[in-house]
């Protein structure tokens, strides 16, 4: 009989965690990431796509390299001197990616994983005088990098892994339900452990989306850089002061021209008095 209650019991609990199973697993989101970098015409440009139940919810295209300080023995293995590292990120790279309401990543792997960026993005709603609203921003940024490896480090003193940060970061700030463009070079600074060298991320060509993607595969409307706004703003301006100075030269004319055709039709009165016996 005790055994019986027992199987009971077990039988029971069993039917309870498959039913917990079959209800929260439809709430899990299926996720899968795809890099599209060879459909790019930039050969420095990767392509980045996160996809939740079939459809795309981040979409990240930039071309990014490191600077990475490190040292070096000098010529007479005394003293240390630092050299410089250029890290482009690889084309093929793998990749993971995760999409939330408020918070989305996306992490990036090369050389066989000897190199790895992970970026964070979140959503926020701030009060404003306007009432509220919500924007996105790239929030941190972490690069993993091993000294150890040889294509872009030469001699390293004591190498190994080492992880850079960003601190307090608050970069390509977008209205939310929009995207992020900007095609000049951006600046990030990192923090490394290695004896707390500045590791410098270079952005250029960025097109980002982490949140609110409504068509598959497609960003929203663009939200440029003020340093992009800036360039188009100097490209237009002599165009634009052409076509004032045109228009100036055209109306100046036009006013001689009227101006000498009415004063064609008066009567010259002379100058010379003597002269007024010939008229009449």
């Amino acid at each position: 009989m005790e055994l019986r209650r027992r199987a009971a019991m077990g039988n029971s609990g069993l039917r309870a965690l498959l039913f917990l199973l079959h209800t929260v697993a439809p709430t899990v989101a299926e996720q899968e990431v795809e890099n599209l970098s060879g459909l790019s015409t930039n050969p420095e440009k990767d392509i980045f796509v996160v996809r939740e139940n079939g459809t795309t919810c981040l979409m990240a295209e930039f071309a990014a390299k490191f600077i990475v300080p490190y040292d070096v023995w000098a010529s007479n293995f005394v003293d240390l001197i630092t050299e410089q590292a250029d890290i482009p990120l690889s084309r093929g790279a793998e990749m993971k990616g995760r999409c939330g309401h408020n918070e989305s990543e996306l992490q990036i792997f090369w050389v066989d994983k000897a190199y790895a960026l992970k970026l964070l993005f979140v959503k926020e709603v701030h009060n404003t005088s306007k009432g509220q609203e919500a924007s996105w921003r790239l929030s941190k940024v972490q690069f993993v990098y091993d000294s150890s490896e040889r294509t872009y480090f030469k001699d390293a003193v004591n190498p190994g892994k080492h992880t850079a940060n960003s601190h307090r970061l608050s970069a390509l700030v977008t209205p939310a339900g929009r995207s992020y463009e900007c095609q000049a070079q951006q600046t990030i600074s990192l923090t490394s452990s290695d004896h707390q060298k500045t590791v410098a991320m270079l952005l250029s060509a960025v097109h980002i989306q982490p949140f609110d993607i409504i068509s598959d595969f497609v960003f929203s409307e663009e939200h440029k850089c003020p340093v992009d706004e800036r360039e188009q703003l100097e490209e237009t301006l002599p165009l634009i002061l052409g076509l004032i100075l045109g228009l100036v030269i055209v109306l100046t004319i036009t006013v001689y021209h009227i101006h000498h055709k009415m004063t064609a039709n008066q009567v010259q009165i002379p100058r010379d008095r003597s002269q007024y016996k010939h008229m009449g």
